[in-house]
């Protein structure tokens, strides 16, 4: 099999992820994780696509974890958030800021780390039944492959 383009590949799922909060099945979106420089490499592209979209984008350099994904799968990388409104983008810092004041007070329990996730996973506009199968896998399985990533 060729080798795909790792940059073009990661510019696909943002074009797809765009179109689903644009046609509304997606309330809040995320490219898969980029290291810093290869952000800088497809920022242009992922802004057209944006602006293309009708719809708005945040740059997260620190993106929560909860039982969605491992640790591993996003540390050291940058994500951008796709979204409609600023709602959303209200909602997700604000769970991620309650997440830090819960880790900070040593109140982030699994059951508080369970609501967490399970919130974010509904912002991500996930089915209730598959939201419950990952929180039950604890953030052991990543979302989605990395192409060309070790």
């Amino acid at each position: 099999m060729r080798e795909l383009h790792r940059l073009s590949f990661q510019l696909g799922m943002i074009n797809c992820f765009a179109e689903m909060v644009a046609a509304g099945v997606k309330r809040l979106a995320i490219s898969p994780p980029l290291r810093p420089e290869d952000y800088e490499e497809i920022r242009e592209a992922s802004e057209a696509i944006v602006e293309g979209s009708g719809i708005q984008s945040y740059l997260e350099t620190s993106l929560l974890v909860t039982d969605l994904q491992s640790p591993e799968f996003t540390r050291g990388k940058w994500s951008v958030l796709y979204f409609k409104d600023q709602g959303t983008l209200k909602a997700y810092l604000d769970l991620k800021k309650r997440k830090e004041s819960l880790e900070a007070a040593g109140a982030y329990t699994p059951e508080a780390r369970r609501g967490i996730s399970r919130e974010f996973m509904r912002l991500l506009s996930y089915p209730e039944d598959v939201i419950t199968e990952k929180i039950q896998g604890g953030g052991e399985e990543d979302p989605f492959m990395l192409l060309g990533e070790e």
